[in-house]
């Protein structure tokens, strides 16, 4: 079990998602749904209420969970993982009932590999916890300074805070915190995690039997596929890249864009190859999760899209065991963005970049108690597939994640399918 966990920490990106194994976007243009609740968010004259808010969001810039083999390397000294002051707050790690943190095998897989510099791969820079502080500032102006959903003081009844047991994916939930509320609690924070074997929040090929049987198949054949295996050739060839080493254009952006986005150096080689590697990462991808099959993007995301709908129904109904919760915040990964937009329809080719965001928001008519969902993705509003409108009736938002959205039950039952029929 050792091995397989350590093999997860260097894959690249998606070790998150594939760990266990081995461990569009559309901006919308207003139509004429939105002028329903175009003031509801800061005029209190309008019929609709916001009355919840949930935010699915990537941790902020890393380091690269692998270099790339064979070339110019980077130097990942530990200055560059030093916090801002301003990202200091009081907080604590539970699993989800409260008790201690459980054990964290793909953080520590990290931990038994040295980058050169001196620091552990997939480790949380001063560069993402700023990232993760402005999206907070962004919520808080919205949320907090233009609408006043919000207390301006953090309090657990009103905020859940979620995250992986990793520890970028902690720290990035500290520190949007830290920016939503500018350090301002009585309380302690609470940052929920859970063991890895049942984490919902990214794809889990350790906890999915099925998963791994599709996913491992699907993985291994992306980088075969003819364009995709000529252009990592090619780029190969160019790098210098020994044969024997193994390298896919996952594992390449990874290293180039965590290198971009410090300031660090990149093989000159590199440069004219920056476009197609986005466009390979993007495409190995899609082959991988294989959108088209609705059952993949279940195994996938089905627990995290019933957990929203869940929290919709529940905050509506008022049956939730903390009634005045209003913002439900979910610290995860490009591999649990990437096939949720997928769901929603509006995947639009583009990695998510760090600190990408996916935030629903619900309101309610105050008179005739109809609801209506909102989905933005980077501050920007999306038209859902099989909505009306941006501002979408709860039951056509339903009905459009019916197809994906998988309660526990349902998933586990999916997810031990795994008779001949369900194989590759």
């Amino acid at each position: 079990m050792r091995n397989l966990w350590s093999r997860a920490g260097v894959l690249s990106s998606v070790s998150v998602a594939f760990g266990s194994m081995l461990w569009s976007q559309r901006k919308t243009e207003p139509d004429q749904d939105s002028s329903i609740c175009t003031a509801a968010d800061t005029n209190p004259s309008s019929p609709y209420e916001l009355k919840l808010v949930q935010v699915l969001f990537r941790h902020g810039a890393r380091t690269p969970l692998k270099s790339i083999p064979d070339v110019m390397e980077a130097h990942w000294v530990p200055t560059l993982l030093e916090p801002p002051a301003h990202t200091h707050i009081n907080y604590v790690v539970t699993d989800l009932h409260g008790g201690p943190r459980p054990p964290a095998p793909v953080e520590e897989s990290y931990r038994r590999n040295i980058l050169t510099g001196g620091t552990f791969p997939g480790q949380l820079t001063s560069v993402g916890m700023q990232q993760l502080y402005e999206l907070g500032k962004r919520l808080r102006r919205g949320y907090i300074e233009e609408s006043p959903f919000l207390s301006s003081t953090f309090s657990p009844a009103e905020v859940y805070v979620r995250s992986t047991n990793i520890l970028r994916t902690i720290e990035s939930a500290k520190c949007l915190v830290a920016g939503l509320f500018q350090q301002n609690q009585k309380e302690i924070v609470p940052i929920l995690t859970t063991e890895a074997e049942s984490e919902i929040l990214y794809p889990n090929y350790h906890g999915c039997k099925l998963l791994k049987i599709l996913g491992s198949h699907r993985w291994a054949e992306s980088s075969t596929l003819p364009d995709i295996a000529a252009d990592l050739q090619s780029i190969q060839n160019e790098l210098g890249i020994a044969s024997h080493q193994q390298v896919d254009f996952i594992l390449i952006r990874d290293d180039m864009v965590a290198r971009q986005t410090h300031g660090l150096p990149c093989p000159p080689a590199l440069d004219s190859w920056r476009d197609t590697v986005e466009q390979r990462a993007v495409d190995m991808m899609c082959h991988i999760y294989e959108p088209s099959k609705r059952e993949n993007l279940q195994l996938c995301v089905g627990p995290v899209l019933h957990t929203l709908l869940f929290n919709i129904e529940e905050k509506l109904q008022n049956t939730s065991f903390e009634p005045n919760r209003k913002l439900f915040l979910y610290s995860a990964h490009d591999t649990t963005l990437i096939p949720c937009l997928m769901a929603l329809g509006i995947f639009d080719m583009r990695w998510p970049p760090y600190a990408a965001d996916i935030t629903l928001e619900l309101y309610q008519h105050q008179q005739t108690k109809e609801a209506l969902v909102k989905v933005s993705y980077i501050g920007q509003d999306q038209l859902i597939q099989g909505c009306s409108g941006v501002y979408c009736p709860l039951q056509e938002f339903k009905q459009a994640l019916s197809a994906y959205a998988l309660s526990s039950e349902n998933y586990q039952s999916l997810c031990n399918s795994t008779d001949e029929s369900t194989k590759p």
